[in-house]
């Protein structure tokens, strides 16, 4: 099933956003790009442009779903005050037009990526341009971070699927009735089971 993500790395100063068309075990960066806040003064005013902006992304590219970049801890309680607030605005974008919401923690993006839970934004940029081949790494790493955020999301979509497929193809014994049983008794109890 075909399904295109919305990646986004939340700012009050720059908004990385990322469109990804992912198809089975395929993905393809439709787009990526970044919205620059800082010769904006106000927050709230930042906070309308981002809303601005994501309406225009969402009704522009009809994106399935949103990954974001969850909530991370840091010693300035002003900056993570502002960051919720730009979190909370992409989430309600997103809600609005009837698109489920994933968060991921930055370590957990980085770990998808790169294989390595502290790497740095360049490493993150250069295994991406690897992964999509696309052809130049943008000057704001924001983008390519929300990229990411998309891709980390895209392989979790993956790695559900493969689960439920491998569920659905387990095949379950019965309960055991207290005598012994033998690989015997389950071959003749169930003969469609055997693959020659």
């Amino acid at each position: 099933m075909k399904r295109r993500i919305l990646g986004i790395d939340p700012g009050t100063n720059v908004m990385g956003y990322a469109i990804l068309d992912a198809e089975g075990n395929h993905a393809q960066a439709v787009v990526l790009g970044a919205v620059q806040m800082q010769r904006v003064a106000d927050h709230y005013q930042r906070l309308k442009r981002i809303n601005d902006r994501l309406q225009v992304i969402i009704e522009e590219f009809k994106p399935d779903e949103l990954a974001i970049e969850a909530p991370f801890f840091g010693k300035n309680v002003q900056s993570m005050l502002k960051l919720g607030r730009a979190q909370g605005i992409c989430m309600a974008a997103a809600l609005s037009k009837g698109m489920p919401v994933t968060e991921y923690a930055p370590t957990k993006i980085k770990m998808a990526i790169t294989g390595n839970g502290s790497a740095t934004k360049e490493q993150v940029a250069r295994m991406l341009q690897k992964l999509l081949a696309f052809s130049e790494i943008p000057k704001y790493l924001d983008a390519t971070d929300a990229l990411a955020i998309a891709y980390c999301h895209f392989m979790e979509g993956r790695t559900m699927a493969l689960r439920e497929a491998a569920g659905a193809a387990a095949v379950k014994i019965p309960k055991s009735s207290g005598k012994k049983t033998s690989w015997e008794d389950f071959v003749k109890a169930n003969p469609d089971k055997i693959t020659h």
